[in-house]
């Protein structure tokens, strides 16, 4: 015997309700919830459980067996390969490069494994149009073409691959539900199901998902949950870098980052990034730092302008920097350094538009205000390393010993840092001339000095 029961589900966070609002009471948001129907069992079944609880002496070790996903920066962001059984999450803005790396991907991986790749937006013709424009080479890459669970279910049985990749999840339905393709209950039905299979049978299952207008994941955050790993795939549509950064990761490290140029024929990994975020120019309001993005050191510009202002209120505009970050260096400048900035505007840029989080790239932004405002060039060959305390002084960085090993691997000169362990100083002052410093105007009087 079954009955129906029904359920309200919010579309845009995944909460349930027994009855229907206007809005949902988590997230706020407007006419989101829908009415879908469970079916409700009147008998359960006892499930009885062989398993028991064991020590962790019990436990054998095992040690976790990968394989390339054709890219190094790719295997970079999953922590050295793909996991067999590891359910991955891939999303990013629409037509940033998600089915494209995929595809790549799944040719170079097709050499030496089996892999099935489920397009559900796309039919088998627009595919192999795109493959033909990649010019991939594979050898045992199968294309199946179809949007019902049960029959990708069947088919991922039937060849058994090594890895799968489903484009994408919100395109898949379960025709049990009646809720449409994309729609919380479905994604989160769909995703169980595949990542129980792909437990069971060891395969390595890639998940590309859509992203909401605020370029989170689209889909109840319970997905993001049920995954091994979700990677984000950044870019813009001037620019043709594109970089797969890492969110959560069980079996490497999180917030690691892939760097990709989009060509003609695809996209090629960067495997010096530093390259390309860096000018070797030495002008005023330029300024270099290295930041830490997982395990990685990447050198970045950061460049400010400084101009009087004509307006009631100065002007505080960034990229890549945090403006409340802004804020707050311009106050510890006018506090500690004795310098004006209310009458200014101040313009602050990343090279290459990068996103730096690290707060180690404070005293680079200081210096670079500072530069342009006096139009004075930093030290030559100097890069900055450093964390702005509001008492003025400058803090230590996490990480500083690959850092300092990044710019002296780029051949940078000079470097200014915190005070360091005597340890750490010794073993790099045959390399690269330090200077340590102690608080802002220590570092305005050494790197500004005409």
């Amino acid at each position: 015997m079954s009955s129906k029961l029904s359920t309200f589900i919010c579309q845009n966070c995944g909460s349930e309700t027994s009855q229907y609002f206007g809005r949902c009471l988590n997230c706020n948001s407007w006419n989101s919830i829908v009415e879908e129907i469970k079916s409700k069992r009147s008998n359960y079944q006892e499930i009885k459980n062989s398993k028991k609880s064991i020590s962790f002496n019990e436990i054998s070790s095992k040690k976790i067996s990968r394989f390339t996903s054709g890219f190094m920066e790719f295997d970079r962001v999953l922590g050295g390969g793909i996991v067999p059984g590891s359910v991955v999450l891939l999303g990013g803005e629409p037509g940033i490069g998600k089915s494209t790396i995929v595809l790549q991907s799944a040719g170079k991986i097709s050499l030496n494994e089996k892999v099935l790749y489920i397009t559900a937006e796309e039919s088998l013709e627009q595919v192999k149009i795109r493959w033909e424009r990649l010019n991939q080479n594979s050898i045992d890459l199968k294309i199946f073409a179809e949007t019902n669970l049960s029959l990708i279910i069947e088919e991922i049985k039937r060849l058994n691959p090594n890895f799968a990749i489903i484009d994408s999840i919100q395109a898949i339905h379960n025709h049990e539900m009646q809720s449409a393709p994309g729609s919380v209950s479905q994604v989160r039905a769909c995703s169980s199901e595949l990542q129980n299979l792909a437990k069971e049978n060891n395969i390595a299952l890639l998940i590309i998902g859509h992203v909401t207008k605020d370029g989170a994941l689209a889909g109840p955050k319970t997905l993001e949950h049920l995954v091994d790993t979700v990677i984000n795939f950044e870019g813009d549509n001037i620019s043709s870098h594109r970089l797969l950064r890492s969110i959560k990761n069980r079996f490497g490290s999180t917030f690691e980052i892939g760097i990709f140029e989009m060509l003609d024929e695809g996209l090629r990994e960067i495997k010096n990034p530093s390259s390309i975020f860096t000018n070797k120019e030495n002008i005023s309001g330029v300024t270099t730092t290295i930041t830490n993005e997982g395990t990685r050191p990447l050198a970045v510009d950061i460049q400010a302008l400084v101009n009087k202002t004509f307006y009631s209120n100065p002007r505080r505009t960034t990229t890549g920097i945090s403006i409340n970050r802004l804020h707050q260096i311009l106050a510890v400048i006018e506090k500690h350094v004795g310098i004006k900035l209310s009458e200014f505007d101040c313009y602050i840029a990343t090279g290459g538009g990068f996103e730096i989080n690290d707060p180690s790239s404070d005293l680079g932004v200081a210096i670079s205000i500072l530069s342009s405002l006096k139009n004075i060039p930093p030290l030559t060959s100097c890069t900055f390393i450093g964390e702005l305390g509001l008492s003025g002084q400058v803090r230590k960085s996490n990480n500083l010993r690959t850092k300092i090993e990044e710019a002296v691997r780029l051949g940078i000169k000079n470097i200014v840092v915190p005070k360091l362990e005597e340890e750490l100083n010794n073993n790099f002052q045959n390399l690269i001339n330090i200077k340590e410093i102690s608080n802002i105007k220590e570092a305005v009087d050494y790197s500004l000095s005409v």
